[in-house]
């Protein structure tokens, strides 16, 4: 038990140690950073090769379940925040290090080696030994480098909401693939037992676990999210990065600044888009157009920095209330609008369960918050956006001038065929 606490509190350390150094970059250089890598490289290596303690799943050693997999987290961690130009410098440095390490120990066989006074001689095959390893190690750590990057990329596209899940899967995936190349050379190099295997392994797991929730509150908590421009695409480091970036520049261009839903232009282009799919596809596709009630006088009352807090409530509940395909928009001051792909029926019970929502929020409450919708779908006589549009705020502005806090979208006769064909094609 005491070994295993003292594991933890090793990672806690590092970690703590190696992102306040990686926080304060600007102040004291990148540097600092990426020397603190390097020199760590070698306790790692030397640590692995003979320093081991006993826990209840096998033999662990510090060196490789602490230190290598905190380092692996750093290196996402500058992936993450600077760009793939930064996380090859300790990698390629690491690499001819151990190169110019293993040929000036060649060199040094060559010399007639002077005993000390107490008659101890150093031992050079260990020396020879280690370097070799170092450069197993740094060259799995070059490969581990483009591995993770990979994964978070990958998994970006299904996971990128869920910060903790997207990390620790990478983390995990690679770690294991390190630990069997890594006991491979060191089962043949320092004749490892297998134990050292799966101990190593399961320690390594759990250094994924706790490596992934320090690093998601350190994003949390003390990272700025911000977007960044490549420098250039000379390999696969860079290749990533400017894919990475450049989805991250287009999905943060197209969002409006305060509430973060899309913006009046992705509405047009988005919108224009989908119409058109609807049509070819023959797909439900409906366009609710949502305006706060009496929204100025809640600027008025209240002040516009509480007014700008209730857009962003407002914003957060249609997120909440939306489906996965549907898109979500902010189209003006207080106006709202979404694209939701169920038939006109349908989009009006959803209608009517956002305005029900908003009602209950308990961010709006205080407010007395009460919105109206207007409803309409693509059919036979609304094959644009400009025609969807239009139909959906003739009926907003029924909804206005008949009492506000309503949704209104009764179908005309095209709406309620396309319904009906819609209905019928779900069937079949």
């Amino acid at each position: 038990m005491l070994n295993s606490f003292l594991l933890l509190a090793e990672a806690i350390v590092y970690f703590s140690v190696m992102v306040t150094l990686f926080r304060f970059r600007k102040r004291i250089g990148l540097g600092v950073f990426i020397c603190a890598l390097g020199v760590m490289h070698f306790l790692e290596t030397y640590l692995a090769s003979v320093f081991y303690v006993a826990l209840p799943f096998g033999m662990v050693s510090p060196g490789s379940a602490v230190l290598f997999s905190g380092k692996l987290v750093m290196l996402l961690l500058l992936y993450m925040k600077e760009d793939a130009a930064t996380v090859r410098q300790p990698i390629y440095g690491l690499l001819l290090g151990n190169a110019v390490m293993i040929g000036l120990v060649l060199l040094l066989r060559l010399h007639a080696i002077a005993p000390l006074p107490d008659g101890r001689l150093p031992d050079i095959g260990f020396i020879d030994e280690m370097g070799w390893l170092m450069v197993w190690g740094t060259t799995l750590l070059f490969v581990d480098a483009i591995l993770i990057i990979l994964l978070y990329e990958k998994l970006g596209r299904v996971l990128r909401k869920a910060r903790f899940a997207r990390i620790l899967i990478c983390v995990a995936c690679v770690l294991t693939f390190d630990q069997a190349g890594f006991f491979t050379a060191l089962h043949f190099v320092a004749g490892a037992p297998i134990a050292v295997f799966f101990g190593g392994w399961f320690a390594k797991m759990a250094a994924a676990l706790t490596f992934s929730a320090m690093l998601v509150a350190y994003l949390k908590w003390f990272e700025v999210r911000d977007v960044q421009m490549p420098r250039g695409l000379t390999d696969i480091f860079e290749t990533l990065t400017y894919r990475e970036r450049y989805e991250a520049l287009v999905e943060h261009v197209g969002r409006d600044g305060l509430t973060g839903l899309l913006h009046r232009g992705r509405f047009d282009a988005d919108g224009e888009a989908a119409v058109q799919s609807s049509l070819r596809t023959a797909r439900p596709l409906s366009l609710l157009i949502v305006d706060v009630d009496h929204f100025k006088s809640i600027n008025d009352r209240f002040g516009h920095a509480e007014g700008d807090k209730v857009l962003k409530a407002v914003a957060t509940v249609l997120c909440e209330a939306a489906g996965a395909e549907d898109q979500v928009f902010r189209i003006g001051g207080e106006e709202f609008a979404i694209l939701s792909s169920r038939p006109h029926s349908v989009a009006r019970l959803f209608g009517e369960s956002v305005r029900t929502a908003l009602k209950a929020s308990a961010a709006t409450s205080r407010f007395e918050l009460t919105v109206s919708a207007g409803v309409s779908t693509v059919s036979e006589t609304t094959q644009c956006l400009a025609d969807l549009f239009a139909l959906a705020d003739q009926r907003l502005y029924k909804a206005k001038s008949t009492g506000r806090d309503r949704v209104v979208g009764e179908p005309g006769g095209h709406e309620a065929d396309a319904d009906i064909a819609w209905t019928r094609s779900a069937q079949i």
